[in-house]
């Protein structure tokens, strides 16, 4: 039986505070993507899962939720997954830059390899 949803929390590339709601059992990590100023794009570790390997299977639904109150960003992700098939799950995400553009942020939740018997 899957066991409930814990609070984590981390911090991107400019430094904006996120808290994660999450699944123990399911995800192993979430990135964070942005471009930045020169074009190139960054890639960050926004939060791992500290627990280590799944202890039970997640269970048929899988649900995450990203919050950021500095930016009023706040999603949850929420799907049915009978067959533990979702290795990866991707959301963009469009923030105000500060100047009066929009700035599209890329989040990437990973789930944890041995929660789909693919250790």
């Amino acid at each position: 039986m899957a066991r409930h949803n814990r609070e984590g929390s981390g911090a991107d590339q400019r430094g904006f505070r996120y808290g994660v709601n999450y699944q123990p059992d399911w995800l192993k990590q979430v990135k964070v993507t942005r471009q930045l100023e020169t074009g190139r794009q960054s890639t960050k570790t926004l939060f791992r899962n500290p627990g280590g390997p799944a202890e039970s299977a997640p269970g048929e639904r899988v649900r995450t939720r990203i919050v950021s109150p500095d930016q009023r960003l706040d999603f949850e992700v929420a799907l049915t997954d009978p067959a533990a098939a979702v290795k990866r799950i991707r959301v963009c995400y469009t923030l105000p830059d500060g100047t009066g553009r929009e700035e599209e942020v890329e989040f990437t939740l990973e789930c944890d390899p041995t929660s789909t018997g693919d250790s």
